[in-house]
């Protein structure tokens, strides 16, 4: 199965320029939807599950975000930590579906 996005989300149509525009976009995001505004505190390899930032629900909204934001599909294989955990993981994640540097 492989997830669909959902209108709460506005498209930006400009391309993530390379890994660091996609990390701030990221980081942006988790910020103002899970942070309350405030990731002074996040550390980009630090594990969204085990800080309980991101919970199922979570989960499912990033990946409406990340659809939307960046016009990529999440299958369900690819739900995992290891694409979803950190703010650095999320990044990679994007970049290899982007194929950005």
């Amino acid at each position: 199965m492989t997830y669909s996005v959902g209108s709460q989300f506005s498209a930006v149509t400009d391309a993530p320029r390379d890994h660091a525009d996609i990390k701030d976009k990221v980081r942006s995001y988790i910020a103002e939807n899970f942070l309350f505004g405030s990731a002074q505190d996040l550390q980009d390899g630090a594990s969204l599950l085990d800080a309980g930032i991101l919970d199922s629900t979570g989960a499912m909204e990033l990946v409406a975000f990340l659809g939307q934001r960046f016009g990529i599909s999440v299958a369900d294989e690819e739900l995992v930590p290891d694409n979803l955990d950190s703010v650095e993981r999320i990044s990679a994640y994007v970049g290899r579906k982007l194929n950005v540097a």
